[in-house]
């Protein structure tokens, strides 16, 4: 059985910063892919970044330039981390991954259970 747990959310002033992580564990073949969600009180869920690989990420335009994405293959861990926060970041953040759970099985989208990131004076 596959577990995405994720960690390092709380409350944050205006210009600091956060680094989350969610880290997958059980059953696992291969990993195609990794990457974050957000979604706000009263707003639909965005994607924040989407991560191939340690050097390829694509970001949403309200988080380009502030928050930068990585993975650490050797433990199947993605983080996010996000610098010059913004109350408009105020959100729930969710990590994904794409994960093979048997050599010929489907490939799934398992998702975390989401951090709070609170940004507030």
């Amino acid at each position: 059985q596959v577990q995405l747990v994720e960690s390092g959310g709380g409350l944050v002033q205006p210009g600091g910063s956060l680094r989350l992580s969610c880290a997958a564990s059980g059953s696992i073949f291969s990993i195609n892919g990794m990457g974050w969600g957000r979604q706000a009180p009263g707003k639909e869920r965005e994607v924040v970044a989407i991560s191939t690989s340690d050097r390829h990420t694509l970001y949403a335009d309200s988080v380009k330039g502030r928050f930068t994405a990585s993975r650490d293959n050797t433990k199947n861990t993605v983080y996010l981390q996000m610098n010059n926060l913004k109350p408009g970041d105020t959100a729930v953040y969710y990590c994904y991954a794409v994960i093979r759970a048997t050599m010929n099985g489907d490939a799934d989208t398992y998702w975390g259970q989401g951090t709070q990131v609170t940004v507030s004076s």
